[in-house]
C-alpha cells in the first residue's frame, strides 16, 4: 500500500539534478550543435546565452514557483490558482501526452546505435541508407522502442526520491564528464582530407564558438534569434508542465532562484559541450559541408566521422551514444512521470500502478509512431513550410504549435491576471532573496507575450 505522503526531493541537490536532467535532452546534444554551426557559430552562441539569462530565466521561474506554491501538478495547478484558467492546466497536459508518443520511438533509434556500436558494427552504420533502412523496418524500431521505454518505466515507478532523484544523481555527473572527455580527446585529434587539406580540431573549435558575421541582415539576425528562442524553448522543458509537477516536489526552505540558475547552468553547459563535440569533430572530418547534414547529423553523418577516425572511432561512437542514450532517458524519465502524476490526481490510481497503465498505453502510442515510417507512412505538407509524417505532425503539434501558445497564455495569466508579484512572493518564501524581481517582472508581462506570439505565428505560417 502507497503513503499518501506527498513525493518530494529529499534536497536542492536532488531536485536541480533531476530537473536539468529532464532539460539535457536530445535537443541540447544533437539539434543545438547543429543550430549553432548552421547560424553563423559564436553569433548563435552569444544570443543563446543571452536568452537563457532573460527568457529563459523568466519561463523557468514562473514554472516551478507555480508548482511549488500551489503543489499541484500542471493539470491541477492552474485551475488552484484561477478556476477560469483552469483550461490551462489541460493544455498543458496534452504536451507530454504528444511528446511520450514519440520521444520513446527516438530513445528507441539511440537504443539501436548503442547496440551497434557495442557490438563493433560502426563501420555499418555509416553506410548510406543505414538509418533509414533500420527506421522502415517493420519489427526492429519496435522492439528497441519497447527497451527504452522499459527502462524510462522501472525509474519512474520507484517514485521520485528512490526512483528519479537517485538515477538522476548516478547518471548527470557522470553524463557531464563522458562530455567533457570527449571533447578533449576530439580537440587533439587531426585530419587529412583527400586533396591534402589538414584539418584539426582545434581549428573545428574555432569554427564553433567565433562569430561569423558574413551576408548578416536584419532578416538572417531575425531568424537566428528565433532558432535561438525554438531551442531554448524545448531545451528547458518549460511550458509543458514537467517543471511544473517538478516544482510541486521541491520542499517549501529550498532557495528556488539559486536552483534555477544552476538548472540553466547545468542545461547550458551540456548544450555548448555538446557542440564542442560535435562541430569540430564534423568539420575535422566533412569540411564545413558536413555540417549541412542538419537534423540527420546525429544518426547518419556522426557514424561517417566515427568511421573516419579509425579504430579509436569505435570507442568514441560507444561513449557518444552511450551518453546520448542516458540525455534521453532522462527526459523520458521526466516526460512519463508528469503524465503519471496528473493521471494518478485525476483518476485516483495508486502511482505504480498508474506507472504501468501508462507505460501500456505509451507503447501502443509509439508503436503506431513507428509504423508511421512503413505501413502507416504519408507526406503531409506542415503549416511551418515542411512537411512530415506521423512523428513530424506530433513534434509540429506539441512543440511548434502548443509550447507558444501555452508560453503565451502563460505569461498573460502571471503577468495581467495574477501579477508577476503571485511569483515574488513564492521566490521569497523560503527566506531567500529573489534576484532579477524586477527583470522578472517585466519579461513575463511584456516581452514573453510578445515573442511567443511571433513564434506561434510563424510556427503556424501566419507570418512568413
Amino acid at each position: 500500500m502507497e503513503h499518501k505522503k506527498k513525493s518530494s526531493f529529499s534536497g536542492s541537490l536532488g531536485f536541480v539534478l533531476a530537473a536539468a536532467g529532464s532539460a539535457v535532452g536530445v535537443g541540447n546534444i544533437w539539434r543545438f550543435p547543429y543550430l549553432a554551426a548552421k547560424d553563423g557559430g559564436g553569433l548563435f552562441i552569444l544570443v543563446y546565452l543571452v536568452l537563457v539569462l532573460t527568457f529563459g530565466f523568466t519561463l523557468l521561474t514562473t514554472d516551478i514557483a507555480i508548482g511549488r506554491r500551489t503543489k499541484q501538478n500542471a493539470l491541477q495547478a492552474f485551475g488552484t490558482m484561477h478556476p477560469k484558467w483552469n483550461f490551462l492546466g489541460k493544455l498543458t497536459f496534452l504536451v507530454p501526452a504528444i511528446i511520450m508518443t514519440y520521444y520513446t520511438v527516438i530513445g528507441g533509434w539511440v537504443s539501436k546505435y548503442v547496440l551497434v556500436y557495442l557490438t563493433a558494427h560502426g563501420p555499418a552504420a555509416a553506410q548510406d541508407g543505414y538509418f533509414l533502412n533500420f527506421i522502415t523496418a517493420p519489427v526492429a524500431p519496435i522492439v528497441f522502442m519497447l527497451l527504452f521505454l522499459a527502462a524510462t518505466a522501472v525509474v519512474v515507478y520507484f517514485g521520485v526520491e528512490k526512483g528519479i532523484e537517485r538515477f538522476s544523481k548516478i547518471v548527470m555527473p557522470g553524463l557531464l564528464l563522458l562530455v567533457i572527455g570527449i571533447v578533449i580527446f576530439g580537440l587533439t585529434l587531426k585530419h587529412t582530407a583527400p586533396d591534402g587539406t589538414v584539418r584539426t580540431g582545434l581549428q573545428g573549435l574555432a569554427v564553433y564558438f567565433v562569430p561569423n558575421f558574413d551576408g548578416l541582415t536584419v532578416r538572417h539576425f531575425l531568424h537566428i534569434l528565433m532558432d535561438a528562442m525554438s531551442q531554448l524553448f524545448f531545451s528547458l522543458s518549460v511550458s509543458m508542465g514537467i517543471m511544473i509537477t517538478y516544482g510541486s516536489y521541491v520542499k517549501d526552505d529550498v532557495n528556488l532562484g539559486r536552483s534555477i540558475r544552476q538548472i540553466e547552468f547545468f542545461d547550458t553547459g551540456v548544450a555548448l559541450l555538446a557542440g564542442a563535440m560535435i562541430v569540430p569533430a564534423v568539420f575535422m572530418f566533412s569540411g564545413t559541408e558536413g555540417m549541412a547534414s542538419g537534423p540527420s547529423l546525429m544518426f547518419e553523418a556522426l557514424p561517417k566521422v566515427f568511421t573516419a577516425m579509425g579504430p579509436v572511432g569505435h570507442v568514441v561512437g560507444l561513449a557518444f551514444f552511450v551518453m546520448l542514450g542516458f540525455a534521453a532517458l532522462t527526459s523520458s524519465v521526466s516526460i512519463l512521470e508528469t503524465l503519471v502524476a496528473n493521471c494518478k490526481a485525476l483518476f485516483h490510481i495508486p502511482r505504480k500502478k498508474m506507472c504501468i497503465i501508462l507505460t501500456v498505453v505509451s507503447a501502443g502510442a509509439a508503436v503506431l509512431i513507428c509504423l508511421g515510417y512503413n505501413v502507416l507512412f504519408f507526406s503531409l505538407p506542415l503549416p511551418n513550410g515542411t512537411n512530415g509524417q506521423l512523428l513530424d505532425v506530433m513534434d509540429y503539434i506539441s512543440n511548434s504549435f502548443l509550447m507558444p501558445l501555452i508560453s503565451f497564455l502563460t505569461s498573460i495569466f502571471i503577468g495581467w491576471v495574477m501579477k508577476p508579484k503571485w511569483i515574488e512572493e513564492e521566490m521569497i518564501s523560503s527566506g531567500h532573496a529573489f534576484h532579477g524581481k524586477k527583470m522578472y517582472s517585466f519579461m513575463i508581462r511584456f516581452v514573453v507575450p510578445v515573442i511567443m506570439a511571433v513564434l506561434f505565428f510563424q510556427s503556424t505560417g501566419i507570418m512568413k
